[in-house]
């Protein structure tokens, strides 16, 4: 007998709702899920796997569970004076938000962001039983501080999500939004920087703004400029009481002592790791001049992926783009279809097969 996920005691606020999942397919060039296309440098790798080799000598123990070297390491990496007791990680940002969630929303509790924005928000926040509301941006998809800040000061939420640039649009955001939404909430205001090593340099990252403001947390991860989505480490940066407060909520030992040491030594080679980023951020403004030549709408992005418009039937573009070997994301916008910038082949691949489609222009 087959037993059917209804046929279980579900939560009911789980009932009905969908899990997070983009299409998967063994196609030759694979644009969807904003993958760092290329591959960790052979240098930084075999240090990595040297590495993780000396690590493995102590498997047999529990890993540091407050793992201090890591967290060292991010506090350098970000700058601006952070120090260790400033900074959480877990395995991907997601479980870096999760604990966010676990510690500041819950039942009776509110999420919030501005639609569209990242999926995984609203199913994190019903995760922990909270509800999520969202917001709307203005045109092409931006925000301005004082509109932000009067839906924000509507809902009152408990946990405030900015996206910084967003996705899967690709807006940059002003810090002035952020200051903005800060003051107009009692809660917990969180900005996801992602994707903001691929934004203009000397764009202002809202780490400067941690100062003064404790409910503020600005989180980033190492699977887009790292190129290291298949390691599974994100990061978080605070106050040290906002840090204490996901400690009540991780799980023993979370972070696996090989996830330590893989990640520790890539921060080492941080230098050469972000050189990657230029050459992405190449291929990202190609396609959008590209796109724009082919007479679709791209907008403007501070990340590695361009959301473009003009599309009149975005499932069957989606699927003539698959037939042709590329896949690319239909992130649910009518008219609209995202593509995340690869490598130069890659990217040359993609737009050949988009104008094999007929030009708009």
């Amino acid at each position: 007998m087959n037993v059917r996920l209804d046929d279980l005691p579900l939560r009911d606020d789980l009932r009905g709702q969908t899990p997070y999942g983009a299409p998967q397919a063994p196609l030759p060039v694979a644009l969807n899920v904003n993958e760092n296309t290329h591959p960790v440098p052979a240098d930084v790798a075999d240090d990595i796997v040297d590495a993780i080799a000396h690590a493995l000598r102590d498997v047999n123990r529990y890993p540091d569970r407050e793992f201090a070297e890591l967290r060292a390491g991010f506090a350098d990496y970000l700058g601006q004076g952070l120090t260790a007791d400033q900074i959480w990680a877990g395995n991907g940002s997601n479980e870096v938000l999760q604990h966010v969630l676990q510690a500041f929303a819950g039942p009776g509790r509110v999420g919030f962001g501005f639609a569209p924005t990242y999926s995984m928000y609203p199913l994190l926040t019903r995760g922990t039983g909270a509800e999520w509301v969202a917001g709307s941006r203005g045109s092409r998809f931006t925000l301005d501080p004082r509109e932000a800040a009067e839906q924000v000061r509507e809902v009152a939420p408990d946990v405030a999500f900015l996206c910084a640039p967003n996705n899967p649009t690709g807006t940059p955001l002003d810090l002035e939004v952020i200051e903005a939404v800060y003051d107009a909430t009692d809660g917990i205001v969180i900005v996801d920087e992602a994707y903001h090593e691929f934004s203009p340099h000397g764009t202002p990252s809202a780490v400067t703004l941690l100062p003064g403001r404790e409910r503020l947390a600005v989180s980033r991860t190492m699977s887009k400029a790292f190129a290291f989505a298949g390691a599974r480490v994100g990061y978080l940066a605070a106050d040290p009481a906002f840090i204490d407060a996901l400690r009540l909520v991780r799980l023993p030992y979370h972070l696996s002592a090989l996830t330590q040491a893989a990640a520790s030594a890539a921060l080492r080679h941080s230098a050469e790791m972000l050189r990657m980023v230029d050459e992405i951020v190449v291929q990202r403004d190609r396609i959008s001049a590209t796109l724009e030549a082919l007479g679709y709408e791209p907008y403007e992005s501070g990340s590695n992926f361009v959301l473009f418009g003009g599309v009149e039937d975005p499932a069957a573009v989606w699927r003539a783009l698959y037939d042709r070997g590329v896949l690319i994301r239909d992130v649910g916008i009518p008219g609209h279809l995202r593509v995340t910038a690869g490598t130069e082949d890659e990217t040359t691949a993609f737009l050949d097969a988009l104008a094999s489609l007929g030009s708009r222009a």
